[in-house]
């Protein structure tokens, strides 16, 4: 691991499992069998002695590149040395369809190819098990190694010299080499043919899947990045989307604020269903849907909890991972589970609703909101609006303090807004109307009591707190960006959030002190509010400045640290952050010129 650590990682998987490669060519992080799984590859969050990675080594190496092979998910790590070879490194999860469906198995493949000279390589490839308390030696096999963990077991078939795999010596690699990482079970191909085969399709699918988008004029390529990403965190067998690939990277060295995000917040779907729908990925969304609505189902008729895992069988509970040290020098906890799926957050049945309306308008999908499906709403309608102003711990998950949030309460107006909008979807009209006269009441009550004597909106009913959060308020229907109110708290955000370039998510300290990085969503709120405010100059600014800090593959994680000195800091937190890039993929949607004006009347 490097002594000063950072989140120049690129991202490869398949819907399946997903891995984090540093600039080194080394897997770093990487969850077995799904996207929330024990992390086989966890170097990231170090236990020392190069355990839990799976690296290539140059002999003599001088320098390193690194890009995706167009718009897929296939990296390409190119190695040199100070003799003149070079080594060529791509690494790829298969994702194609195969008899009528998609083909997507927890598989890695790596191929290693001599682009100039011979290069002299060591493959080093150490997983380990149980959040690091287990690193197995292998076990030997004809032309493979076998890891056995307490659950499921490796096996890394090659068709390169396996002796020196196993023993971690250096051979001259004089002609292309494969190492495919998977279930244990036998290949039905040499590696060699397999990976020519599997690459291939692999391309020919992200190629189609990216043709099919709605992309803008402007700002292509990042979109793209970001909708490619906003995929790999999507959970194939139910849809289920993780916050994030990692946990407990910090979101500031030495904060403690270290947490588990490979979960599924009911908060993420309204924004992950916006730009899926601006991004015409109709699959994907779908799929999203469902398993909210599954989750919804199961959850009765009771408080829903702010978070879900993404399949059966991944605890929610939260407990150390003892075996793995922390991030970088060891800037831990490491945490598994998280503690918010007990807190009460009162914006979830807004959310929950939000999501799901689309399904009563939107003609493309072939799951439909319907009478029934109206019916099963309406209930979490009755919740949202008895909890609205009572305290929770809102949308940054206060562990210490409960407070009657603004974010929350505006939320639960949502929640029945979209029912009165349903209700006329499913032509019960007297209903609409009623859920109207509720929402509007509700609307008043907030209104009332989070304008703040100077005329901006508080992040707190009956306070004056300086939070984010309201500058979603118009995306959402709650206030138009062009009222007074909303004008005034544009420019309370420049005033007291806006921090070295970039807007922190509060100015009051919480369970763990101030917040010392800015949080990045919050930037993209500003972006949005502005432009919606008229603001552009200011938003097109702002815009470019959060495009300028992506890492070297265009990837962003949850923070940044502000801009001292006129450069900004490292990125921390948890990545990728799906709320990041859904955040860059709406404002670039919002922002960019029409194509029509791109093409044809651009100066």
């Amino acid at each position: 691991m490097q002594s000063r650590p950072d989140l120049n990682l690129a991202v490869i998987g398949n819907g399946a499992i997903a891995s984090l490669i540093d600039r080194q060519g080394t897997h770093v992080w990487c969850c077995w069998p799904r996207l929330d799984g024990d992390p086989v590859f966890h170097a990231l969050l170090g236990d020392g002695g190069g355990k839990g990675e799976f690296s290539i080594e140059l002999a003599g190496q001088t320098e390193s590149s690194q890009a995706y092979l167009g718009n897929n998910a296939v990296l390409e790590t190119i190695l040199r040395d100070d003799q003149g070879n070079a080594l060529r490194i791509l690494d790829f999860c298969p994702r194609f369809n195969l008899y009528g469906r998609i083909f997507h198995p927890p598989m890695l493949i790596r191929r290693l190819e001599p682009l100039s000279g011979r290069p002299r390589v060591t493959v080093r490839l150490r997983p380990g098990f149980s959040y690091g308390e287990q690193h197995p030696a292998p076990a030997l096999g004809s032309n493979h190694l076998r890891f056995a963990g307490p659950d499921f077991t490796l096996r890394a078939t090659t068709d390169m010299p396996i002796s020196h795999i196993l023993y971690e010596t250096s051979f001259t690699l004089g002609r292309p080499g494969t190492l495919v990482l998977s279930a244990d079970e036998p290949l039905n191909q040499a590696p060699g043919p397999l990976s020519t085969h599997f690459l291939g399709e692999t391309q020919g699918y992200w190629e189609s899947w990216v043709a099919n988008l709605n992309i803008p004029f402007d700002w292509q390529d990042a979109v793209i990045r970001a909708a490619i990403t906003l995929k790999l965190c999507s959970f194939d067998d139910t849809g289920g989307i993780v916050a994030a690939l990692t946990t407990s990277i910090p979101e500031a060295p030495g904060s403690g604020r270290n947490w588990d995000y490979r979960f599924c917040w009911l908060r993420d779907s309204m924004f992950t269903i916006a730009s899926l729908n601006q991004l015409c990925a109709t699959r994907t969304m779908e799929t999203y849907l469902s398993f909210v609505l599954d989750n919804v189902t199961a959850a009765g008729p009771r408080e829903l909890p702010p978070l879900f895992p993404i399949a059966p069988g991944m605890s929610l509970e939260e407990r150390i991972a003892s075996g793995l040290s922390g991030y970088g020098d060891g800037d831990g906890p490491v945490r598994i589970g998280n503690g918010a799926a007990s807190q009460r957050q009162n914006d979830a049945y807004g959310a929950i609703i939000l999501s799901l309306t689309q399904l009563f308008f939107d003609r493309r999908l072939q799951v439909r909101g319907d009478d029934s499906l109206y019916e099963q709403l309406c209930p979490l309608g009755e919740m949202a609006e008895r909890v609205a102003l009572e305290p929770d711990a809102g949308p940054w998950e206060f562990r210490g303090m409960a407070r009657v949030h603004s974010f929350s309460a505006a939320m639960c107006w949502a929640a029945l807004s979209r029912l009165a909008m349903m209700a006329g979807a499913v032509g019960r009209e007297a209903e609409a109307e009623q859920w109207s006269i509720r929402a509007q009441a509700l609307r008043n009550e907030i209104m009332q009591r989070i304008v703040t004597p100077e005329g901006w909106l508080s992040g707190v009913l009956d306070q004056e707190v300086a939070d984010a959060s309201v500058l979603v308020f118009p995306n959402i229907g709650f206030i138009d960006a062009k009222a007074p109110e909303f004008s005034a708290t544009l420019d309370m955000v420049e005033r007291k959030l806006l921090n070295g370039g970039f807007v922190m998510r509060y100015d009051d300290p919480d369970d763990f002190g101030l917040p010392e990085t800015a949080f990045l969503l919050c930037s993209f709120w500003y972006v949005s509010a502005l432009a919606l405010a008229g603001r552009r100059t200011q938003a097109l600014e702002l815009f470019e400045r959060i495009l300028a800090i992506r890492n070297h593959v265009g990837l962003l994680s949850e923070d940044v640290e502000p801009a001292q000195d006129g450069t900004h800091g490292r990125l921390w937190g948890n990545f990728p952050q799906t709320y990041s890039h859904v955040g860059l993929i709406l404002c670039a949607m919002q922002l960019s010129r029409g194509w029509e004006e791109g093409l044809w009347r651009a100066s």
